[in-house]
Parts: structure tokens; C-alpha cells; sequence
């Protein structure tokens, strides 16, 4: 038998964690209950989370029965903060993604828009560790916060897009709700000062527009945005978008439309050595990266708004986390 399955046997046990108003109740239970019988586990653990609860208590009381399995029904946010709760444990978290954006899910490949599907591949599936990445915000009035982010950390047009894109048109048509404040972002063109340390290095005065910082680097849509980031490599990727006054965001919008082109193909790593990077763009990767701004700026984590910060120090945890994912074929 392969180290990737996942034995049978009756003492196993699931706890599933699940927001009422993200998922159908009734379909997951059947589903868990057909793969509870299939592979041979024991009834697992429901835990609701609460309108007061992003899903931490629910996932750390979950986890206090010591099972062999956390079910998480939920989006990138809510994704987040059972990682919080579970970093470190071991316990292997299954994902049934149930947001709009589902970036994290898509990385790892699981079934969208399918329960049951995501349902067989948390109980089936194999273990995959990946990265944990760490934010330490420090706002405006001086205080100081942490959090953590599976997928990416953004400042100007990354947190905009969380800020102010209509949820209720979000929740209908998905990721062409961002358009809106692409457009203006774009059009306004507001950049901003910063300075910036990459682990050990010497720091850097700059100008941008925006920064993320990746643990994974796609966007929906099929946009790959840090071609080099990768969640199990103990590293984080940042890009750095300058556009300047002149044409700097075509140069931009080239670059992110053939981004997946030139670097997950042959042909395409080939031309990408022909062409030189746009000025617009910058790319660095590190363990740790101090950022501090000359005015505070909105930041987002995993898409979710997050305040406006002074400064940030964005870390990563290798394998802090297991999540359950598709076997090899």
C-alpha cells in the first residue's frame, strides 16, 4: 500500500466545521456520512461556527477532541483562521471550499463547486505539509497586531479590492465584481513611499503603487501573478508594481496576461529569456520582509480587509500545516 493512502480503521475519527450560511447542511452531512461508511471511521464531530466566530473557536474546540481530521466548509477566510488555530498540531485539515475566491483551495488543486467531491478527497486523499506565512501589523496609533495568511498579503490595489469591492455583487458574479475598483485604482493611480528589508539585506527606498507578498501566486482567472511562489518552499515571494506616470500599467498588463505562458512552459521560460522585465515590476523573494510606509495604507490578508498600517514584518512557517489534497495518479 502506498504512504499516501490514508488507512481505514473504526477508531478514526473527523470533526467537520462548518458555517450554516455558506454551506448546504443537509447535502454535507449525506456526504459525510457516505464516506464515513466507505472508508470505515467512526460518526464524526459537527461544529457550527457562530456569527461572532471567523471560525477559530469553532475549529480550536474541534480540535480539543483530538481528531484525526479537521472538515472546514469555507473560503480563503475562513481557511485562514482554522490555520491559526491548527499550525503546528498535525492534524490534517480538509478543505471544502465555499467562498468566491477560493485561491488557496485552487493551488492545491480541490474540487470547486463540487461538495461532494471535496468531501471524498478530505477523507480519501493524501497529506501535503505547506507554509504558514506571519503578519505582524503595526497601525497608526502605534498598536501592534499579528496574523497569519495562507495565500497573499496586499497593500493599495490588493487591499482596495477587499475594501471596496460590493460583497453582495461579489457573492453574484464573482471575481468581475473586482473590476470596478481595478478601474479606478488604475485610473487614480495613487502610489505611495516605502521603504523595504528583505531578510538581511540592506533596506530600500521606493516608490509603488502596490505590494503583495505571496505565499501562492495565482489569482482567479487564471492570472499568475508571482510566478515563483510556492507554498511548501519555506519562502515568501513579493511583487512590487510601479507603473509610474507613463505607460507602465500596459507594460504591467502584459506582463500579467502571459505571466503563466512564461513560466509554466517550455517555449514560454525560453522567450521569457529573450525579454528583458519591465521597469514596472519587481519581484524578490525572502524569509522575512520589513516594509514601513511614509503614510498608513490599507492592507488585506487572504482577500479580507485588514486596517491601515504604519509598517509590517511579513514571515513564513514551512510546513507548519497539513492539508488533505487529491492522491497521485
Amino acid at each position: 500500500m502506498s504512504s499516501d493512502l490514508i488507512p481505514s480503521t473504526p477508531d478514526r475519527r473527523a470533526a467537520i466545521v462548518f458555517n450554516p450560511g455558506k454551506v448546504q447542511v443537509a447535502a454535507l452531512r449525506t456526504a459525510v456520512a457516505a464516506e464515513e461508511a466507505a472508508a470505515g471511521w467512526a460518526e464524526s464531530a459537527w461544529f457550527e461556527t457562530s456569527a461572532a466566530d471567523d471560525g477559530r473557536g469553532a475549529v480550536q474546540d474541534a480540535a480539543a477532541t483530538g481528531p484525526d481530521l479537521i472538515v472546514v466548509a469555507g473560503g480563503d477566510g475562513t481557511l485562514r483562521a482554522a490555520a491559526e488555530a491548527l499550525e503546528g498540531t498535525g492534524i490534517p485539515i480538509g478543505l471544502l471550499p465555499s467562498g468566491t475566491g477560493n485561491l488557496f483551495a485552487r493551488e492545491l488543486g480541490l474540487p470547486l463547486n463540487n461538495l461532494r467531491a471535496a468531501v471524498t478527497v478530505a477523507f480519501t486523499g493524501r497529506d501535503r505539509p505547506v507554509d504558514l506565512g506571519h503578519a505582524t501589523l503595526e497601525r497608526p496609533d502605534g498598536d501592534v497586531v499579528e496574523s497569519a495568511f495562507l495565500v497573499m498579503a496586499g497593500i493599495g490595489l490588493d487591499a482596495q479590492m477587499a475594501a471596496k469591492t460590493n460583497q453582495k455583487l461579489k457573492k453574484r458574479i464573482g471575481w468581475l465584481a473586482y473590476s470596478d475598483p481595478i478601474a479606478r485604482s488604475i485610473l487614480g493611480n495613487r502610489q505611495f513611499d516605502l521603504t523595504f528589508r528583505l531578510d538581511d539585506e540592506p533596506e530600500v527606498s521606493t516608490r509603488a503603487h502596490t505590494v503583495i507578498v505571496g505565499n501562492s501566486g495565482s489569482l482567479t482567472a487564471g492570472l499568475l501573478l508571482i510566478p515563483a511562489a510556492t507554498i511548501d518552499d519555506g519562502l515568501l515571494d513579493a511583487v512590487i508594481l510601479r507603473p509610474g506616470r507613463g505607460g507602465g500599467w500596459t507594460n504591467i498588463g502584459y506582463r500579467l496576461t502571459f505571466n503563466r505562458l512564461l513560466h509554466r512552459t517550455g517555449f514560454g521560460r525560453f522567450v521569457g529569456r529573450l525579454t528583458p522585465e519591465p521597469r514596472a515590476i519587481r519581484y524578490a523573494q525572502a524569509r522575512k520582509l520589513q516594509v514601513r510606509f511614509t503614510e498608513p495604507q490599507d492592507i488585506q490578508l487572504d482577500g479580507d480587509p485588514n486596517g491601515s498600517v504604519i509598517a509590517a514584518t511579513l514571515t513564513v512557517t514551512h510546513h507548519a500545516l497539513t492539508l488533505r489534497v487529491r492522491l497521485k495518479h
